[in-house]
């Protein structure tokens, strides 16, 4: 057995605030995109835009694509895991759940994720740092939303069960991306993008039929090319590399961060304001991500000890 992985170095831990910061804008575009679009034909254009601007920086840095039939296997696993099916829900989710219970259960993500973890790993093994964490960190995103958010709970309950059916599927992608350590990350967000863009194009057509669709807004537009490349091509690139350095349990520690990112986003451009319950949140989130780095728990506990 392979010993318990160590915390984020701080550039590991810039990269996901960085990563939390494009997820944290992806909310503002689907709200914008949902009115116009259904959902395969939004998830599949994310994906698909993401893909050509991915294998187009691909192909000019000489990078070599996935060669065998079995590595393709597990990057269409990977896509229907972390993409097609999470991302759809989401977007199902958000027609008729709120943004702050939806970034709640979107929180669940590291809870199931140091379970899944524990159970499918030998150096990610449940610990009481790690479980404790990801309690107090989605006490913290509960806390910045407002705990109201909780009293919303089952009155669009199946709605409500596509984001956390989403927050388990991410905590099973995020071990199943730990077999693609050896490629480099942009290879692996570009292959991903490509399987999901092939597992969506169907349902697309079958079930939105796009060319009976209106043409969208010219705003509808710029949000689905926001969330293409910012988002998906962008953003993956920074998943794959942090999965890379720092492991499964750690990536998903964005989901505690993008309620963050997005409170922050609308504070500087949309004029919200920030409260003292806001301030207590984040600082029960910071709690909660001290506790699954496991580096100040551990000092403390040596100190006690002596």
């Amino acid at each position: 057995m392979t010993q318990q992985q160590s915390g984020m170095t701080s550039y590991e831990w810039g990269l996901l605030v960085l990563l939390s910061a494009i997820w944290g804008g992806s909310f503002y575009f689907f709200a914008i995109l949902i009115k116009e679009l259904p959902v395969f034909t939004i998830v599949f254009f994310r994906v698909f835009l993401a893909t050509a601007a991915l294998w187009i920086v691909v192909v000019v840095t000489g990078l070599k694509p996935p060669s065998t039939w079995a590595s393709w296997k597990n990057y269409f696993v990977m896509g229907l895991l972390n993409n097609v099916i999470p991302f759809s829900l989401i977007v199902w989710g958000e027609s008729k759940v709120a943004p702050g219970l939806g970034a709640v259960l979107n929180a669940t993500t590291p809870f199931f994720t140091v379970l899944v973890a524990h159970a499918f790993t030998m150096n990610e093994r449940l610990s009481w740092n790690r479980l404790t964490g990801a309690l107090v960190g989605l006490l913290g995103v509960t806390g910045l939303v407002g705990f109201d958010a909780i009293g919303k709970l089952g009155g669009d309950f199946w709605y409500q069960m596509m984001f956390v059916a989403a927050s388990v599927l991410y905590a099973f992608s995020a071990i199943w991306a730990k077999r693609f350590s050896k490629m480099p990350p942009l290879v692996n967000a570009a292959s991903q993008t490509a399987a999901s863009s092939a597992m969506l194009l169907p349902l697309m057509l079958i079930f939105d039929q796009p060319w009976k669709l209106r043409m969208p807004s010219t705003l509808a537009i710029y949000s689905q090319l926001g969330l293409s490349l910012l988002c998906t091509a962008v953003a993956y690139i920074l998943f794959f590399t942090i999965i890379k350095r720092a492991g499964a349990t750690n990536i998903t520690l964005v989901t505690f961060l993008v309620p963050i990112s997005a409170m922050i986003l609308g504070a500087t451009f949309l004029s919200e304001h920030i409260t003292p319950n806001h301030i207590l949140g984040m600082t029960v989130i910071g709690i909660g991500l001290a506790l699954i780095d496991g580096r100040i728990p551990a000092k403390l506990l040596k100190s006690v000890r002596g």
